[in-house]
C-alpha cells in the first residue's frame, strides 16, 4: 500500500471515531430505576443536569404477591410533591386515596380485594419542576370461603314494598368489627329520608327511616364491603346493590278489645274487618307494630311449631289454611279462619293469629304487600323489636342506638 492511499483511510478512519464519540455523549435520556419498591423514571430531560431530584417510595414492593387486604397502599414523595397518583385494581376500578396537605404522602382509603392484580402509576415533580414517574404492581393474597361473609338483602330486588319495611342486610359469616362493615354501608332514598342501622345480631343489620316511608320512595341499598375487615380474620366477599320501591301506605289497625280491623289505604279508611286474636291469657296475641314479613296463598299450620303437641286438647295440624300473612317469626299470621266466623267481632279463640271470614281474608290479601303495617292493641304482652320485622317497636333514638359506633 503507498502512502497515498493510506492517508484518506486515516481520515476516515478519524471521522467514524468522532461520530461515535459524538453519538455516546446523546444516548443517556435520564432514565433511572429505583430500587424494591418500583421504578423511578425522568421524564422529558436528555441530559443529565435535567434529571428530576425527586424520589417516590412505595409501601408495597412492586411484584409482590400475597400482599395482606388491611394493607394500606401509600405512597411518599422525597424533594418533590405528587402531580398524579392512581391506582387501579379489577376491571380497571380505581382505588381512591387522601393525599396529604403538602403533596407529599398519599393512603389508599378503600379497601383491596382478594386475588386481585393492581398498577400502581404516579407522578412527582421537583422544585424545578421537572417530573418524575413511579410504576409498580402487586397482587393480593387469595381468602378461603370461611375467611369471607357475604351480604344478602330484603326486600329483593325491585320489589315494590309497603311503608313499614325495613332494608336486612345479612351475613353468612358474623361481622365482629361492626363499624368497619357499617361505614361501607349505605341507603340512599328518593325523596331523601333520615333513618338509622341498628344490629340485630352479629350476622344481621336492620335500617329503617325515621317514621314510616313515604308513599313512592325509590330506595338504593350499597354494600361496598369487597374487601373490607369485618373482625377476627375475616373480610367482605363482594359489593353488592339493591333497588327497591315504595308503594302505596296501608296500615291496618287491630284494637283486641273490640275485635275489629280498621284497613287504610293512604289514609283512608277502606274496610272495617270482624276478626278474633289469641285466646287470653294462654294464647295472648302481642300488642305492637308489626309488618308483614312474606305471604301464603295456601299455608299448613301444625301447632307443634310453637310448641303445642297437634294430639293434645289445644294442638292442630291445618294441612290448608288460605291467605296466610306471617306477622311474627313466632308463628303469629293473619289469615283466613272459617271455623271461627261465629266468633270474630266477639271474642278471642286463635292460638295467637289474627283470624277473619275467607271473604275479608281474600279482599285484604289481594291488597297486601309484604312491609304494610299492622298495628295491634289492648294486651299486655308486647311485641319485641327482633321477633318479625319489629323494627318500630323502639322509640328512633333508641333504634339509633343500636348502630354500631
Amino acid at each position: 500500500m503507498s502512502r497515498r492511499s493510506a492517508r484518506p483511510r486515516l481520515i476516515v478512519a478519524a471521522v467514524a471515531a468522532t461520530f461515535a464519540a459524538l453519538s455516546a455523549c446523546s444516548v443517556n435520556n435520564g432514565a433511572t430505576t429505583g430500587s424494591g419498591n418500583g421504578s423511578n423514571a425522568d421524564g422529558g430531560s436528555s441530559q443529565a443536569v435535567a434529571r428530576s431530584v425527586a424520589r417516590v417510595h412505595g409501601s408495597i414492593p412492586s411484584g409482590a404477591h400475597d400482599v395482606d387486604l388491611s394493607k394500606p397502599v401509600t405512597l411518599r414523595v422525597r424533594s418533590g410533591t405528587f402531580r398524579s397518583v392512581e391506582v387501579t385494581g379489577p376491571q380497571g376500578a380505581h382505588v381512591r386515596g387522601r393525599l396529604s396537605a403538602g403533596k407529599t404522602r398519599w393512603v389508599s382509603t378503600t379497601p383491596l380485594q382478594a386475588s386481585s392484580r393492581y398498577l400502581v402509576v404516579s407522578t412527582a415533580v421537583d422544585a424545578q419542576g421537572r417530573t418524575k414517574s413511579y410504576r409498580s404492581s402487586f397482587r393480593t393474597r387469595a381468602l378461603s370461603l370461611d375467611e369471607q361473609t357475604y351480604p344478602s338483602f330484603v326486600p329483593v330486588e325491585n320489589q315494590t314494598v309497603g311503608v313499614g319495611m325495613p332494608v336486612i342486610i345479612r351475613f353468612d359469616v358474623p361481622v365482629t368489627d361492626r363499624a368497619s362493615i357499617q361505614r361501607h354501608l349505605q341507603v340512599i332514598s328518593r325523596p331523601a329520608q333520615v333513618g338509622a342501622f341498628h344490629w340485630v345480631s352479629s350476622q344481621e343489620v336492620h335500617w329503617r327511616p325515621r317514621s314510616f316511608w313515604r308513599p313512592g320512595t325509590d330506595v338504593t341499598v350499597k354494600a361496598a364491603i369487597a374487601g373490607v375487615p369485618a373482625g377476627n380474620g375475616i373480610y367482605g366477599q363482594k359489593d353488592r346493590e339493591l333497588h327497591f320501591t315504595v308503594g302505596r301506605s296501608m296500615i291496618s289497625k287491630v284494637d283486641m278489645n273490640t275485635d275489629q280491623m280498621r284497613v287504610f289505604e293512604n289514609g283512608k279508611l277502606l274496610r272495617t274487618i270482624p276478626i278474633t286474636t289469641g285466646r287470653q291469657p294462654d294464647f295472648t296475641t302481642r300488642s305492637g307494630i308489626k309488618v308483614i314479613v312474606e305471604k301464603f296463598r295456601h299455608k299448613r299450620m301444625n301447632s307443634e311449631t310453637i310448641g303445642i303437641d297437634p294430639n293434645s286438647a289445644d294442638g292442630y295440624n291445618l294441612d290448608d289454611v288460605e291467605y296466610a300473612m306471617r306477622v311474627t317469626y313466632s308463628g303469629e299470621f293473619v289469615h283466613a279462619a272459617p271455623w271461627s266466623v261465629a266468633d270474630q267481632g266477639h271474642r278471642n279463640v286463635s292460638h295467637g293469629c289474627t283470624g277473619m271470614s275467607p271473604e275479608n281474608a281474600a279482599w285484604l290479601y289481594d291488597r297486601s304487600l309484604v312491609g304494610d303495617v299492622v298495628e295491634y292493641t289492648g294486651t299486655s304482652r308486647q311485641m319485641t323489636l327482633t321477633n318479625g320485622f319489629g323494627d318500630w317497636n323502639a322509640s328512633f333514638a333508641d333504634y339509633r342506638s343500636g348502630a354500631a359506633s
